[in-house]
């Protein structure tokens, strides 16, 4: 019989969204999943609450001096953890119904995943995407009601993983939680394995990927996101298999997992512009028209 010091740490969600009686029901299933939950309903809870995660008050609680509270309240600029709070006051539990504030019920852990609203009071939720980005590296899965594609594209950029449409089903959100979860899980913490290709290295083990373009001298990194390296990585590792949207959207978001494979295509299209962008000047991911992609640098 497994020892309480063997029992395995519970995963921690942090719950966003302004409207109280959504952040109520997720909190009450996700608890009752047995997940732990932080939640906040704006930018300043959110940044106050990622400020006690990571243990570095002074430089996230700076972030949530300029994203205001629901009624327009500024943080101090004092920069300590609780001048964030100060807008975003911690509450008990999430049944006070009060927007703007935040749950200390596991503050100071860490963040296992976010549940990110795209509209919050104090900042648009792609920009405070971008803001949680500079410290965690957690999956992050936009719940929106916007279904227009530039809305994806925009989550995409700001280091989103995932897009959930308003309204979901618990059922199902709860399956693409737990499917981003397993995800992790699986990355080998320790895998040491390097690629050179002509102008690409794609390095596994530290998640990097740098590129020297032809007559350079002098590499550059690849500033990508947790998924597109993940793609990146499926096709460098096997050059010259061809694998198709859903092959792609099963190895990288989980077998069990419950979405669009057409976002693959998006996020090879992000992969590709930053490629450009660096100078490369052979594309190394070719796409097999009616079937998918393959990696083909040399």
């Amino acid at each position: 019989m497994m020892g309480m010091d063997e029992m395995p740490a519970r995963k921690r969600l942090l719950i966003v969204d302004d409207e109280p009686d959504i952040v109520r029901m997720l909190d009450t299933y996700f608890t009752g999943e047995g997940y732990d939950t932080v939640c906040a309903g704006s930018a300043a809870g959110v940044l106050a609450a990622v400020s006690a995660a990571v243990g570095r008050g002074a430089a996230v609680a700076g972030d949530a001096a300029v994203a205001g509270g629901p009624s327009g309240e500024r943080a101090g600029t004092s920069g300590a953890l609780d001048g964030a709070a100060s807008v975003a006051p911690a509450r008990p539990s999430a049944s006070t119904g009060v927007p703007g504030w935040t749950s200390t019920r596991a503050s100071g852990h860490a963040i296992d995943l976010i549940l990110l609203d795209v509209n919050l009071p104090g900042m648009d939720g792609f920009d405070l995407c971008r803001r949680i980005r500079e410290h965690l590296s957690c999956p992050i899965i936009f719940l929106t009601a916007r279904v227009e594609d530039a809305d994806q594209l925009d989550g995409f950029a700001a280091g989103g993983d995932d897009y959930v449409l308003k309204p979901f089903s618990l059922a199902v959100l709860g399956s693409r939680v737990r499917a981003h979860l397993a995800r992790e899980e699986r990355r080998p913490v320790a895998a040491e394995s390097l690629r050179i290709f002509s102008e690409v290295t794609v390095d596994f083990g530290r998640r990097e990927v740098t590129v020297r373009p032809t007559g350079s001298q002098k590499p550059t990194a690849l500033d990508l996101t947790r998924t597109e390296f993940d793609i990146l990585a499926l096709l460098a590792k096997n050059p010259g298999r061809v694998y198709d949207r859903l092959q792609i959207y099963e190895r990288v978001w989980g077998w069990g997992a419950e979405g669009d494979p057409g976002i693959v295509r998006e996020h090879v299209r992000r992969i590709r512009r930053k490629f450009a962008e660096a100078g490369v000047t052979e594309d190394p991911i070719g796409t097999v028209w009616g079937v998918g992609y393959r990696w083909v640098a040399q």
